[in-house]
């Protein structure tokens, strides 16, 4: 049931968003060179490594100085990807993934290696499902990128701090994964967007 909804779900969205998608990436064409989207390993279920989409709102090669962004000031991020970043817009080409069956629409945010390598055994647990594109844990930590920019060192408040915690959130939501709780997150997801 639940890959049946992610299927039939992220299809009307990139439907629905299309038109969106296509202005998007146009202004990421004449923002900055490099291509419209962004690939980067990350883990899914079972610790199997994916590739996830995202539209591309840093310049090319960006990552090699790190794999956390912080704040919107970060110098990497184009202006376009300020707003998308903004918006969470740059997140829609990760409903490809679900489609493709490397994600489902809520699960996990899925990690890099270099986070997923220090988890506990307990930790790993949620390597059990697919990682998904919201949960609870990424609406706690909405502005996740303007906390860690208070940081003198966000990358050990990520590790000792934000990692933990929302490891933690996420273990909750894994002992009840029913649909009915994934419409609740997507409705409280959209709510959030739409706030912002």
């Amino acid at each position: 049931m639940k890959r049946l909804f992610d299927v039939f779900f992220s299809f009307i969205v990139l439907i629905v968003f299309l038109p969106v998608g296509i202005i998007i990436a146009l202004f990421i064409l004449l923002s900055s060179p490099g291509g419209i989207f962004y690939k980067q390993e990350r883990i899914g279920k079972n610790g199997i490594p994916f590739m996830l989409f995202k539209f591309r709102s840093m310049r090319t090669n960006s990552d090699q100085s790190g794999s956390l962004t912080v704040g919107m000031k970060d110098s990497r991020i184009t202006k376009i990807g300020v707003f998308i970043r903004r918006y969470k817009l740059d997140e829609f080409p990760q409903f490809l993934n679900v489609l493709f069956g490397s994600m489902s629409v809520v699960g996990p945010r899925p990690e890099v290696i270099e986070f997923v390598d220090l988890y506990t055994e307990k930790q790993r647990k949620i390597l059990e499902v697919k990682p998904g594109i919201t949960d609870y844990a990424s609406l706690e930590y909405f502005n996740e990128n303007e906390v860690l920019a208070k940081s003198d060192d966000p990358k050990k408040t990520y590790v000792e701090e934000v990692m933990p915690h929302k490891i933690m959130i996420n273990q909750k939501y894994l002992s009840r994964p029913t649909l009915g709780h994934d419409l609740k997150i997507i409705g409280k997801t959209i709510k959030r967007i739409l706030l912002k």
